[in-house]
């Protein structure tokens, strides 16, 4: 089984775009989550955005005025924010998310968690330290948001597990869940029409399950003010301020 790092790099990474589809659909629906989350406004703000992948969320921040880093493990996705974001301020970092604190120069505005990156680490400590560095990082106002799916409460049983992520002419990708006490390996299987033929290719990776409301509690202990809420995508959505 691949660690997520190694399966976005050698599987996801290269049809990521790809499966998101309309990329400028996917970021109006990224630009109205942020709306809705209500995330204050700082002239000349700082924001980090951890897991930023292809720019889904970074882009509309530095639309809003924030000088953002992004910050993900996979090349490949980077290389595409970059490729859009033109003169918007955003510095693109490959890196293991847990070592944000290092690229602050000073305490951000915002920090970004979005998408199931969460649930990407690799075990129950790196999310505790994780949080316990973000509610360290805010400056005087700012706000910690993360994203992910809710693996405990909402465990898909049978055949739901099995989920068509998206198709066309020449590629299906089809998701599958194997539940564990603690983690869900997620299988991805892509089949590939290359030369007059069907290829599949599959890889496989862990994510944690997170109750939402330990993340809340977890905040809390640090300090912020936390708020649990849905949000698009069937996730659930933790907004965190200094209290």
């Amino acid at each position: 089984m691949a660690t997520t790092s190694d399966h976005y790099n050698s599987h996801l990474g290269r049809i990521y775009s790809w499966m998101v589809g309309d990329i400028e659909a996917a970021l109006a629906r990224s630009a109205a989550e942020l709306d809705a989350i209500g995330l204050p406004a700082v002239p000349n703000g700082t924001a980090l955005d951890l897991g930023a992948g292809i720019g889904l969320h970074a882009l509309p921040l530095a639309r809003r005025g924030y000088s953002v880093t992004a910050v993900d493990s996979c090349q490949q996705l980077l290389d595409e924010l970059r490729s859009r974001s033109g003169a918007l301020p955003i510095a693109t970092v490959t890196a293991d998310i847990l070592a944000f604190p290092g690229l602050l120069q000073r305490p951000a505005d915002i920090i970004l968690c979005m998408g199931d990156t969460l649930t990407h680490l690799p075990d129950v400590a790196s999310v505790e330290l994780l949080l316990a560095n973000a509610a360290r990082s805010l400056a005087a106002g700012g706000m910690f948001v993360c994203t992910f799916r809710d693996y405990v409460s909402a465990a898909l049983r049978a055949e739901r597990r099995f989920i068509p992520v998206r198709s066309d002419d020449t590629r299906i990708l089809t998701c599958f869940l194997e539940y564990f006490d603690d983690k869900v390996v997620v299988h991805d299987l892509l089949q590939q029409w290359e030369n007059g033929c069907w290829r599949q290719s599959v890889s496989s990776y862990p994510k944690l399950r997170l109750a939402p409301q330990w993340v809340v509690s977890q905040l809390s202990k640090h300090g912020l003010e936390a708020r649990q809420s849905a949000a698009p995508g069937g996730m659930v959505c933790v907004a965190a301020a200094i209290a």
